[in-house]
């Protein structure tokens, strides 16, 4: 049970993202607060790599590293974007509600593994829970162009995961997350030039950003890569809807936001998705073990 713990948990700290990024000012680019993020999550998870001697450069597994960095490079720049778009509950939903998806039919057609009916399942339920959160704001106008980015974003993120599957066969969690993300720095720091970095001058922004590449990055990565072994990429995306939920809990209990019934009735499916997900996956393996 350990593992789908740790993608849970790694969810949940990837919900306050969103959270996070409403105390920064409102000029930060996007792909600064990505760059940013990057560059403290993966930074000082390189520098504990190298002080306990725990990467070997000469022989690191680079193909899979350059390809994990590339795609949550993508993903955080249309992730933030999106963002700015459509909103923090809007865009998170979209992204983390479309990554299942893509991620079971990633999974399906380049590595032929074939998603169980207990996460077709799981998903359907988590999926509807997303749109009854979506339809909470169903009075504000959505702008296509920030769907879409999110809709990539989910695209990214689901090839992110399929791919750190690869890298996790052969690499720790710990120095995986660390090139991961300090590569991930060097694909987005010259996009993210043009407007600077005088905005970490402000102590809220900074504090913010702080939290945001320590707890966010860091942790959450680093507990997701471990519960990721011994679980399919496409349960773990699944498992990682936690994320939304999470968006619309702080949003209810700290922001102040209000909730219809359906949108409880969101929260509800999403929480019922994960339960399934985690309690069916679990009896699936014992089942399993125990066959003649």
């Amino acid at each position: 049970m350990l593992n789908p713990l740790f993608v849970l948990l790694a969810a949940i700290l990837w919900g306050m993202t969103g959270t996070a990024q409403t105390f920064l000012d409102n000029n930060v680019s996007p792909i600064a607060v990505a760059t940013i993020r990057s560059a403290i999550g993966g930074g000082l998870l390189l520098a504990i790599t190298i002080i306990f001697r725990k990467i070997n450069f000469l022989n690191w597994s680079w193909k899979w590293t350059i390809l994990a960095a590339a795609s949550i490079a993508l993903f955080q720049g249309l992730f933030f974007s999106s963002i700015r778009l459509t909103g923090v509950a809007v865009g998170t939903v979209a992204t983390i509600g479309s990554a299942p998806v893509f991620s079971g039919i990633i999974e399906w057609l380049i590595w032929k593994n074939r998603p169980s009916g207990i996460w077709g399942l799981a998903t359907l339920m988590a999926i509807i829970g997303c749109f009854l959160l979506f339809i909470n704001n169903g009075e504000e106008t959505v702008q296509a162009s920030g769907f879409g980015l999110a809709l990539c974003a989910g695209l990214s993120f689901a090839f992110y995961t399929n791919i750190s599957k690869k890298l996790m066969a052969q690499e720790d969690a710990l120095p995986a997350v660390a090139m991961t993300f300090s590569l991930c720095t060097l694909f987005l720091f010259p996009f993210s030039l043009s407007n600077g970095f005088t905005w970490l001058e402000n102590m809220q922004n900074l504090w913010t950003i702080l939290f945001m590449g320590i707890m966010c990055t860091s942790v959450a990565y680093l507990l997701f890569l471990n519960g990721l072994q011994k679980i399919n990429s496409s349960t773990a995306v699944t498992l990682s809807l936690a994320e939304p939920l999470t968006a619309a809990i702080l949003g209810v209990f700290l922001v102040g936001e209000q909730f219809s019934g359906l949108s409880w009735l969101g929260v509800a499916m999403l929480l019922g998705g994960i339960v399934v997900l985690t309690i069916g996956g679990r009896q699936s393996r014992l089942h399993n073990k125990l066959k003649p």
